[in-house]
């Protein structure tokens, strides 16, 4: 099963309690829905859903702004 973006979305619903639902295309980073130590474990959970390690190339702040960004960088 390939990973897509609902995958990292129910797993920032999971890591903030206040929010409900979270749009593909808002922006996580601006909205700081994700923080700099949410940012990191982001990373690794990413890494884990498409079972390889990302180059640090590819990690780059907007590649991971959306969850159709992060779809469409990391799982297609």
């Amino acid at each position: 099963m390939t990973a897509t973006w609902t995958d990292i979305r129910d797993w920032i619903l999971e890591r903030n309690p206040d929010l409900t639902e979270l749009e593909p295309e808002t922006d996580i980073i601006d909205s700081r829905i994700v923080d700099s130590l949410q940012f990191v474990e982001l990373v690794l959970h990413i890494e884990d859903l498409r079972g390889t390690a990302l180059e640090s190339n590819d990690v780059s702040l907007d590649s991971f702004r959306t969850l159709k960004g992060i779809e469409q960088n990391f799982f297609q």
